[in-house]
């Protein structure tokens, strides 16, 4: 079984109960899933580059990833309907678990200038959103391989009700937020 896993069951659960004097403990907050999303903007003109993001993605989660497409037009952008603009991929269970230890300790400290994730960015209801600038500061990335450097959204989907019980079960689970 998974460390954070354990974790989560032996000691979070204890310690959500007692501070949120919850009735039951099915009503303890706990994780759902985890959604990585990278958008590739540059897909509309070179298709080359989504087959690289889908790749790294799949090496960072460990599942492959869905390509997304277009919903709507946008002449601007010189973007048409249904044309492959990223890849997300979700996780749940085991691997969902696996990915937030690695995220937490070992990918986010590799972050240059790392002072903490923000406290800012639950939705309302204890889903939390972090955005990451490069892809390089996961271990399984070669550097050398690495095309471009792309960006990717990480979205913690939670069963809490509030902000403030997903943000103690995350820092529970070992999320370093800021001061």
């Amino acid at each position: 079984m998974n460390r954070l896993k354990e974790k989560y069951q032996n000691e979070i659960v204890k310690t959500l109960m007692d501070k949120y004097q919850y009735k039951s403990i099915m009503q303890v907050p706990k994780l759902e899933k985890i959604v990585i999303n990278m958008g590739v903007g540059d897909a509309v003109s070179n298709s080359k580059a989504l087959d690289a993001a889908v790749e790294e993605l799949t090496q960072i989660a460990g599942q492959k990833p869905v390509v997304t497409r277009a919903k709507n037009s946008i002449a601007g952008f010189r973007l048409r309907e249904g044309m492959p603009i990223g890849t997300k991929v979700t996780l749940r269970g085991e691997r969902m678990y696996e990915f937030l230890d690695k995220l937490v300790s070992i990918s986010l400290p590799r972050v240059r200038d790392f002072h903490g994730v923000s406290k800012h960015a639950f939705d309302g209801r204890g889903n939390y959103t972090l955005g990451i600038k490069e892809q390089l500061i996961f271990p399984e990335i070669d550097f050398d391989k690495v095309g471009k450097v792309r960006g990717m959204d990480i979205v913690v989907v939670t069963t809490a009700n509030t902000d403030e019980e997903g943000q103690t079960l995350l820092t529970g689970l070992g999320m370093p937020f800021g001061k």
